[in-house]
């Protein structure tokens, strides 16, 4: 019983976040552009399955993967080893992003674009190299990134200190990279945080902040995901200066 409400309160709340997009949408439709909307049918029927998924995908976060997350940051940072701590952060880092439908488009559009612009050869085995190589190359900068953010919860570091200076590093590396990767490193920072990363990554910073004594969840427990939008941005931009 208790799990139905649940459910129910998910699909309310996917309705409620689902209403401005909507409306949006109607209003340009019919008042701008003044046209009935397409294939009516269609869209409702896709609308049901957009609000199906998301209801579904946020119980799902909030059945399985945050108490997954903040149970296993429990129980590494209990068992006293900084070794597998470590490990699976990177671990997890690693794993979610390479899983990222996100980054999987992303990918797969830069190799085109890379192939059609001359950059590397217009077969599909270059595309299918180009593209996992950027896929890895995100996937291990994210993995890089989770370590950093744990070591930061473990230390008592100041976040301000090392996003400034990670960023002033993107900026340094942005002046010798080659103009075509930029703006693929860039959106990759965006593209790692997505619906896999995001809730594994949280429950896990949280997790920790909350069973390591000293640290505040509020304060230390957040900002894991700004360390996971920072590292790919350089990466990807090294990995261009690298493959040109």
């Amino acid at each position: 019983m208790q799990g139905l409400k649940a459910l129910l309160s998910a699909l309310l709340g996917s309705l409620r976040d689902l209403l401005p997009i909507i409306a949006v949408i109607t209003f340009f439709q019919l008042a701008v552009l003044q046209q009935p909307l397409p294939e009516l049918a269609s869209i409702l029927i896709g609308l049901l399955l957009v609000v199906a998924g998301l209801t579904f995908f946020i119980f799902g976060l909030q059945m399985g993967l945050f108490p997954i997350g903040e149970s296993m940051a429990h129980a590494l940072a209990r068992k006293g080893s900084v070794f597998w701590l470590m490990l699976f952060s990177f671990c997890l880092g690693f794993g979610t992003t390479i899983a990222e439908p996100a980054l999987t488009a992303v990918a797969a559009e830069a190799a085109e674009v890379a192939a059609n612009g001359g950059l590397i050869a217009n077969d599909e085995t270059a595309m299918n190299n180009y593209g996992n190589g950027l896929r890895i190359t995100v996937a291990l900068s994210v993995g890089l990134a989770i370590v950093i953010g744990v070591l930061r919860i473990l230390k008592g570091w100041p976040i301000h200190r090392l996003i400034i200076g990670g960023y002033i590093l993107v900026v340094i590396i942005t002046a010798f990279a080659p103009r075509s990767i930029i703006g693929i490193a860039y959106d990759s920072g965006g593209v790692t945080t997505s619906t896999i990363t995001v809730p594994l990554v949280t429950a896990l910073g949280v997790g920790l902040a909350t069973v390591i004594k000293g640290r505040n969840p509020m304060v230390d427990g957040f900002g894991l995901i700004a360390f996971a939008s920072l590292t790919p941005m350089i990466f990807v931009m090294l990995y261009g200066m690298i493959m040109t």
